[in-house]
């Protein structure tokens, strides 16, 4: 599975650094020194920001830094401002099976969750996990069975969430009252 670390943003100066956009929790470890990633399809349809096919290409960081809070970085062979110009809006990936895993047992990163069966405490089918969500509070988006798919969104706290086996593909919720089904909350 590819797991998106970040997207190129514009040059930055003439000597082909460029800007990314981070979308990894690790940024010093994806971006080191002579550390690649692969320039492939966004994962909205395969186009770059400007709308060009992506080439699927492997870059290797030459150098990286980071500026006012931006990563700036050089691939090699990307050595003037017109070939970085080039790479703007191509989205970086790693294989997921070049990360290591969390050492807290706690911890899971998204593409662990994605495609978990969700059920209740008491066993009850509930759905399936389909995102990851960050806003403010880590949020899963399930997917419920059934004609239509309506999706439900579970805040990924150890008190709904007692339970993720990553290996057996499940995770446990215990649901408050009417987070599965609002009608349940206004009665």
């Amino acid at each position: 599975m590819r797991v998106i670390v970040g997207r190129v943003g514009r040059p930055h100066g003439i000597r082909g650094e460029v800007a990314i956009a981070v979308t990894t929790d690790e940024p010093d470890l994806r971006f080191a020194l002579g550390a690649t990633v692969d320039a492939g399809p966004d994962p909205d349809g395969g186009q770059r920001g400007d709308g060009q096919p992506t080439d699927g290409r492997r870059l290797t960081v030459a150098s990286a830094r980071w500026d006012r809070g931006h990563l700036l970085v050089t691939f090699a062979g990307i050595t003037d401002r017109t070939a970085a110009a080039e790479l703007t809006g191509t989205w970086l990936s790693v294989d997921s099976g070049q990360l290591p895993q969390p050492e807290d047992p706690d911890e899971f990163r998204d593409h662990d969750l994605i495609g978990l069966s969700v059920r209740t405490a008491a066993g009850e089918p509930v759905g399936e996990v389909t995102d990851v969500l960050h806003h403010g509070q880590d949020l899963l988006v399930v997917r419920r069975p059934g004609p239509g798919g309506e999706e439900c969104l579970v805040p990924f706290v150890k008190a709904i969430v007692p339970d993720v086996d990553v290996a057996a593909g499940l995770l446990v919720i215990d649901p408050p009252r009417g987070l599965l089904d609002p009608v349940q909350a206004e009665e």
